[in-house]
């Protein structure tokens, strides 16, 4: 018997089957587009001392290079604005939403941790400011209750002698309590979201290990959940109206920045499917889906000083004042090759559209803003990183930067994303198995006992499982083996051949 020739005992015979056909690879991708490759030109200086930190913490460089991009825009906020034209009103807040899409094993988690130790140690000389801030407010506050009591008593006087009430003065209002600097929250509702950025006007960071969660805690805690984030987008003031007090809470710049990680199959389950995805939620993140890196022991170590020194940078940012010295945003225009340069990409993002449909066309529709958004973000970066002059203006080399990242980065990326994580479950689970089958180099298995050993996600059931198998026995990677244990009657056994030219062996 030819050696690519299979033998198969079924009952006393034995069948010799034709040769195996050659199995469609594709399935074990599940039909994914491959992952753009990060290009490091927005990231100038950074860039090594990027992927230094990549090769330490075992991740994808695109996980530690944008979370920094969206960690320096949430330090910012709304003390910066970006305005494309100098003939129009449209301008942008510095606000970013980062999807970081991966398996459990692609170490989303460790790439910002550098990143979140630097807010951790801002945070904890701030708490030790606010400390000294909350004895100033008591002893204000204990000023204010003395000034409210002689006023009181002075109405009564002017009420017993029938004359005129005495205005209140200022000194016996109760001053306004400190808000302690957040610079990133993990775990909040609308209504402690808003608390904090009352005193935190510049915004914060939003930081999720599971996306996921977040997701589905918007109707679970308050119905308008769903609108609060959806502004939060945009940095718009947003008013909270709270059952337990008569006074509202109004955020006058609701912008929250968000990183946020999740897996591939709850991408699809969670976001791109049902109400997400038609409101645009999805649209709002920018998708990074790299493939894992080879292992690597590190070479050299990332200067974490630098990383730093430019967050605080940042953090010192000034804001600007109006004619009644109250705090506003500044806006950085354009340079005018910026101004055309935006203008060619903004003519892109039409012809994109023009192409698009469904939920890509949808985030195509948000390109060009997050694209000005990006731009301010990477000349305030690299800004900060440098040491040099603040800029005043955001220059072409930042806009032609972006729109390489949008052309060669984002969108690909958005396809990969919105094409293949919305695939039928089906062909995820088919995929999910193939990846199993070949990793653990298996020639052949029972169904049942690959089921309740390989502990794949959404494949605990009976059904989807045997549904994945059936696919991939239509795509040629394996064969039905059935056989009966002895020669008693009964149940045959579901075990399965596996096509050896799916390790590179012969398929005659």
């Amino acid at each position: 018997m030819p050696r690519n020739l299979a033998a198969l005992a079924t009952d006393n015979n034995v069948t010799v089957l034709s040769a195996w056909p050659s199995p469609d690879l594709t399935v074990i991708d599940a039909g994914r587009r491959k992952p753009p490759v990060l290009a490091p030109t927005m990231f100038g200086a950074a860039w090594p001392e990027f992927e230094k930190l990549a090769s330490d913490k075992g991740c994808p460089v695109d996980y530690v290079a944008l979370g920094y991009l969206s960690v320096a825009a949430s330090i910012v906020g709304g003390k910066r604005r970006v305005r494309p034209y100098a003939t129009g009103t449209w301008d942008e807040p510095l606000i970013l939403w980062l999807g970081l899409v991966g398996d459990p094993s692609a170490n989303k988690s460790p790439a910002l941790d550098p990143l979140l130790n630097i807010l951790r140690r801002i945070e904890k000389e701030r708490a030790d400011d606010h400390r000294e801030h909350i004895g100033n407010w008591l002893t204000e506050s204990e000023r204010a209750k003395v000034e409210r009591s002689n006023w009181q008593e002075a109405v009564k006087v002017a009420a017993k002698d029938a004359l005129p009430s005495p205005p209140i003065p200022e000194e016996a209002r109760d001053p306004p309590e400190p808000k302690r600097r957040r610079l990133f929250v993990q775990d909040a509702t609308p209504e402690s979201m808003a608390d904090v950025l009352t005193g935190n006007p510049q915004g914060t960071l939003l930081l999720r290990d599971e996306l996921d969660g977040w997701l589905s805690s918007f109707d679970r805690y308050n119905p308008g959940g769903r609108s609060f984030w959806l502004e939060a987008f945009g940095g718009r003031s947003f008013t909270i109206d709270r059952k337990s007090s008569p006074e509202p809470i109004t955020v006058g710049f609701n912008g929250v920045s968000i990183i946020g990680g999740i897996q591939p199959q709850k991408l699809s389950d969670s976001l791109l499917s049902g109400r997400s995805a038609d409101d645009g939620m999805s649209a709002r993140f920018l998708w990074i889906w790299p493939e894992r890196p080879p292992f690597a022991r590190p070479s050299s170590t990332a200067n974490l000083d630098a990383l730093e020194s430019a967050l605080r940078r940042l953090d010192g940012l000034d804001w600007g004042y109006d004619d009644t010295g109250d705090r506003i945003a500044i806006r950085l225009p354009l340079d005018p090759a910026a101004a055309d340069a935006f203008e060619s990409l903004q003519r892109a993002n039409r012809d994109h559209g023009d192409e698009a449909a469904g939920m890509l066309k949808s985030f195509v529709g948000k390109l060009d803003g997050i694209a000005l958004r990006m731009a301010l973000a990477i000349e305030l970066a690299n800004w900060a990183w440098l040491g040099v002059e603040e800029p005043r203006s955001v220059s072409a080399a930042s806009v032609v930067a972006v729109a390489d990242f949008i052309e060669g980065y984002a969108l690909p990326m958005a396809q990969r994303v919105y094409g293949d994580a919305a695939l039928p479950a089906v062909e995820r689970n088919s995929a999910s198995v193939a990846r199993y089958i070949r990793k653990s180099g298996l020639k052949s298995f029972n169904a049942r006992d690959l089921r309740r050993t390989a502990g794949l996600p959404g494949l605990r059931d009976a059904e989807p499982f045997k549904e994945a198998l059936d696919a991939l026995v239509e795509a040629e990677w394996l064969r039905p083996a059935p056989t009966r244990h002895g020669a008693t009657a009964g149940r045959r056994t579901s075990d399965y051949l596996v096509n050896p030219a799916i390790y590179g062996g012969a398929n005659g």
